[in-house]
């Protein structure tokens, strides 16, 4: 008898392991969820508040784009561009939205030939965007963050 509560008291006691509480410590949970964590990707996209009305997080992006480009045709369509050939060409505007919703332009890239048909490409683009509505910055996570776009831009002049 005296040997069946001994082993019993040895089970119970070696069994209290068992319910040791594991620690968890915040800055272990910081680094796990930062390592899953997908930086390369918004919950939703910066957006004009004419696109506000628009469902869906790619239809936002594609409203965002167009109104961009309209915007820009818009207002280069105002200017009286005179080349010597043909002009047929993609610019390709790299812009950031900040998290307050301050647009830039951070690089305009197009052909050398498109260039020097046009000198001016780049200084018309960036004042035909200088008044742009009101932009709404980008969501991450219920914070506004800032933004880069690659915006293709077809140039066409006969």
């Amino acid at each position: 008898m005296k040997q069946l509560l001994l082993i019993f008291c040895l089970v119970l006691l070696s069994s209290c392991n068992y319910f040791n509480t594991k620690k968890v410590y915040t800055e272990d949970l910081l680094e796990e969820e930062l390592q899953t964590f997908n930086w390369n990707d918004v919950d939703e996209y910066p957006t004009f508040a004419i696109c506000d009305s628009t469902l869906g997080k790619s239809n936002k992006k594609v409203c965002f784009e167009n109104t961009l480009r309209n915007i820009l045709n818009t207002n280069l369509s105002k200017y009286k561009i005179i080349v010597n050939d043909n002009v047929d060409d993609t610019i390709q505007l790299k812009i950031t939205i900040s998290n307050t919703g301050k647009f830039s332009i951070d690089n305009i890239i197009s052909k050398a030939v498109t260039k020097a048909q046009i000198p001016q490409l780049d200084s018309l683009v960036i004042s035909c965007l200088d008044t742009l509505p009101k932009i709404y910055p980008a969501i991450k996570r219920s914070q506004q963050v800032a933004t880069q776009f690659s915006l293709p831009i077809v140039v066409k002049i006969d």
